[in-house]
């Protein structure tokens, strides 16, 4: 079972599409999420990667409009159990800021049957703001309360980009509330970070780490840990590098 996070980036995105589509296809993960995703990426992730269907909808006004923090997964494989979307903020189920947040912020989450397998897992999917402290960590709180709330009894993983670094005050609530770094369970692992800025950034020893897959499953068995710093002719696809997680037991 494979599992991938991956911030696209919402700006000049034309030119990046195949590259990205690249990215994905090379890794083959069995569902993943996205971030930065606005409409038009979400038609060109699509008809580029037909084996994949979404849960997701865009955060501005739960249709279209702004951008998507989708759940990807393969359609030939899994069924769609349930699937939902909540804002971070104070209200939960309508568009709008949230605390001090800059930008309107969405979970998006898809409770997914293996059809080979017939085992249960849930996929949440978010992108957590990047200027409001107090939004970060009430964010985390309620994707935590959340991810109890929907499936107290299921495996489940959280992907994002949650714009927080792995010693920040923020991120030890999703340790605190029950909550696993796979990069830490992983048998083999990358230690390079995950936001390069095109390349601006050094993240050889770990660096800007900001790209996270999490699971409530201490006992879960992790293959590997990767971080996809893939560059084609020199370039990188977005300024985030995507992350894999190769799970045995999920």
């Amino acid at each position: 079972m494979k599992i991938m996070s991956f911030n696209i980036l919402c700006a000049h995105w034309e030119g990046r599409v195949s590259m990205v589509v690249d990215v994905i296809k090379s890794q083959s993960p069995d569902s993943f999420g996205l971030q930065e995703a606005h409409w038009d990426w979400m038609q060109k992730i699509s008809e580029a990667l037909p084996e994949y269907s979404y849960v997701g909808v865009g955060r501005d006004d739960g249709d279209k409009e702004g951008e998507f923090s989708p759940v990807f997964y393969k359609k030939d494989r899994f069924t769609v159990v349930d699937s939902g979307n909540f804002w971070l903020n104070e209200e939960v189920t309508e568009p709008g800021l949230g605390w001090d947040a800059a930008c309107i912020r969405i979970c998006s989450y898809a409770l997914l049957k293996d059809e080979i397998t017939e085992e249960i897992y849930a996929h949440f999917n978010t992108h957590l703001d990047h200027v409001g402290r107090e939004a970060q960590i009430n964010g985390a709180l309620l994707i935590c309360e959340k991810i109890r709330e929907l499936y107290p009894d299921v495996h489940t993983i959280l992907t994002g980009d949650f714009n927080i670094y792995p010693d920040s005050e923020c991120f030890k609530i999703f340790l605190d509330n029950g909550l696993y770094d796979v990069r830490d369970m992983a048998q083999e692992s990358d230690i390079i970070g995950t936001w390069h800025n095109f390349d601006k950034n050094d993240v050889s020893n770990g660096d800007h780490t900001i790209d996270y897959i999490l699971t409530n499953n201490k006992d879960a068995k992790v293959a590997s840990f990767k971080v996809i710093n893939i560059r084609i002719d020199g370039q990188a696809p977005s300024d985030h590098d995507a992350v894999v997680a190769e799970f045995d037991e999920i």
